[in-house]
């Protein structure tokens, strides 16, 4: 008995050492490789562009979500409404969104009553926009984007472009590398030549 475990004492005391570093090594290894055949995800682990660093609740349950898991891609922001002149550019804003989103464009849109045309709850909000235009790209709840109480994400692209909100549906393209591109004034459509070129353009660039 006491053989054995003077046996077993002495293989530990010569090969846990060993056996240890090894173990180690081959965790190390494993997540190395891990990396290396799914880069993709990889990269996803950068740190988020400030821009992005941001959460917002989502307009349909008001549970939080995180802007920065849209880093990488073309970025379309809008400030939108439901009892607007321009509300029926939901539906180019949809069709924009289905039409490019394969290729790397997410549109997000920002309700707000910051030009008294947006009184609904959330609620009502989500189901008019479902209802009405179908809108299936990611909305928000309703969010300040002007003023003192702005919030940080249009106080951050106001400063950028220097150009805040003059109504609703005013845009800020950004580029997947987190920057500002350019912004655009609510008589820029979904449609517009100009609009759509500046995101081809985007949707090419390497972030």
């Amino acid at each position: 008995m006491n053989f054995q475990v003077q046996m077993n004492h002495s293989w530990v005391k010569q090969w846990g050492p060993s056996l240890l570093m090894a173990m180690l090594a081959a965790v190390l290894s494993f997540g190395l490789e891990s990396a290396q055949a799914n880069p993709q995800k990889a990269s996803t682990a950068v740190a988020c562009p400030t821009l992005l660093n941001h959460t917002f609740d989502r307009l349909q349950d008001e549970k939080p979500q995180s802007l920065c898991q849209y880093a990488g891609k073309v970025v379309l922001v809008v400030n939108t409404a439901s009892f607007c002149g321009f509300t029926s550019q939901y539906k180019g804003l949809e069709t924009l969104n289905t039409q490019y989103k394969d290729k790397g464009l997410v549109v997000l849109g920002f309700p707000s009553n910051d030009f008294a045309q947006e009184k609904g709850s959330n609620k009502d909000i989500a189901d008019f926009c479902e209802n009405t235009f179908g809108v299936k790209f990611p909305m928000f709840t309703k969010t300040q984007v002007t003023g003192d109480g702005a919030a940080p994400l249009f106080k951050q692209l106001t400063a950028q472009t220097g150009q805040k909100p003059r109504w609703n549906f005013h845009k800020y393209l950004i580029g997947r590398d987190g920057k500002v591109i350019d912004q655009y004034s609510s008589m820029t459509g979904p449609e517009s030549k100009t609009l759509l070129s500046a995101i081809d353009k985007a949707l090419k660039a390497q972030p």
